[in-house]
């Protein structure tokens, strides 16, 4: 059957197969749950975090900051140590490298950083990943929380509410009673778990 050009090129585009997006499971020691990764939507983004958990960066680490029904907070290379006061200063090593899309991204050379990805307007839902930062342009690195209550308040495009943004990459898609569980954890002055929890691995899935 003949079929003009415009529309054999739109059928082929129709039938073309969408890839999905890669799930990371979080194996910790109060139970398991797996998130979505947005890497079509956040990128860059995606990107620098599947690389993290790739090189085993977040392997041993815990969750430094915990405010029940606001946000659990993870990802800095000092809370290898529960207690280290440091815990939530840190981030990537300074001038490491990631790909996205073919291209090498470097993080900066002070603290690690990447470049702000506002792009996408995703709310600071429940269960949302999202970036943490200092508030100040292009801040993020390693560390990210989890949203526990929808925290509208932190989108980036919300200046009406307040001068937060932080930009969410993913969403938490199994054992979300987990997250809860650890959001209801008793913590001490500083937020900070007083029986720590660990993330012992986090592993990257199609």
């Amino acid at each position: 059957i003949f079929l003009p050009f415009w529309l054999n090129r739109g059928h082929q585009q129709h039938c073309r197969p969408t890839m999905a997006n890669p799930k990371a499971t979080f194996n910790t020691t109060a139970g398991e749950f797996v998130a979505e990764i947005y890497v079509d939507k956040m990128p860059l983004t995606a990107a620098n975090f599947i690389d993290l958990v790739n090189t085993g960066f977040y392997n041993g680490l815990h969750f430094h900051r915990v405010i029940d029904n606001f946000m659990l907070q993870f990802g800095c290379p000092y809370s290898a140590n529960a207690k280290d006061p440091r815990a939530g200063t840190g981030g990537p090593k300074p001038n490491s490298t990631f790909t996205v899309g073919g291209k090498t991204i470097k993080r900066d050379a002070r603290e690690g950083c990447i470049p702000d990805e506002l792009t996408q307007k995703i709310s600071n839902d429940v269960g949302t990943l999202s970036m943490a930062n200092t508030g100040a342009k292009n801040s993020g690195g390693s560390q990210f929380f989890i949203n526990t209550a929808h925290n509208d308040f932190l989108d980036w495009w919300r200046s009406d509410l307040s001068e937060s943004q932080h930009p969410v990459f993913g969403k938490v898609v199994s054992g979300l009673d987990v997250v809860k569980k650890i959001g209801k954890t008793k913590t001490d002055a500083n937020d900070n778990p007083v029986t720590p929890i660990k993330v012992n691995s986090i592993t990257i899935s199609a």
